[in-house]
């Protein structure tokens, strides 16, 4: 395992390569199953305060459109609670979610409530947190661009990079564009809503 410390723009982090193994004082479920599962995975520690995707990408020297974030979408009747995941960059747009999903509406829970229904603090919200937990996943097909992407590590603090088709298969999230559209789209706050 290698570890370094470098400051970027100011902050401390540090990046920690993982084969399958993450140093103990950012060890949490997430790196556990990560581990168990053989995943190759790089966990990198931040600030332990609300970060947006737009500050994460700036303190990583990452685009933004390689951070993801989770946005908490409600159903307008009852059913799984529904994790969006969309990158840094873009919006979650709910009639195209909608859509995607064969429902008629979708709802934008406040900041308690998307904390309330996944246990979790915004900041750190993560699909990988939330694995067999009942929520259905959605992530904006721009992620297969990627090799690979950044998403929360479950808490703040901490977020990790992992490949894209891993991520996939660990939450079962179905690929759809459900991102950026004028119309429909629901702006997120630079601070994250629900990130």
């Amino acid at each position: 395992m290698k570890k370094t410390t470098t400051i970027i723009c100011g902050s401390y982090i540090t990046i920690l390569e993982s084969a399958h193994k993450v140093n103990p004082m950012i060890t949490n479920n997430i790196t556990r199953m990560l581990d168990a599962k053989k995943i190759h995975y790089t966990a990198f520690e931040l600030p332990i305060e609300k970060l947006g995707a737009i500050e994460t990408a700036r303190i990583l020297n990452v685009p933004l459109e390689q951070v993801f974030k989770t946005i908490v979408i409600s159903r307008e009747g009852k059913g799984k609670p529904i994790l969006a995941v969309v990158p840094g960059s873009g919006d979650v747009d709910l009639k195209r979610l909608a859509k995607a999903l064969g429902e008629k509406k979708l709802l934008l829970p406040s900041e308690h409530e998307a904390e309330q229904i996944t246990g979790l603090q915004a900041g750190g919200i993560s699909p990988l947190a939330l694995v067999n937990k009942g929520f259905q996943v959605v992530m904006d097909s721009s992620a297969g661009r990627f090799k690979e992407i950044h998403i929360s590590g479950g808490q703040r603090g901490l977020n990790i990079r992992l490949p894209v088709d891993a991520l996939i298969t660990l939450t079962q999230a179905r690929l759809a564009e459900i991102g950026n559209s004028e119309e429909g789209a629901i702006r997120i706050s630079e601070s994250g809503i629900h990130e």
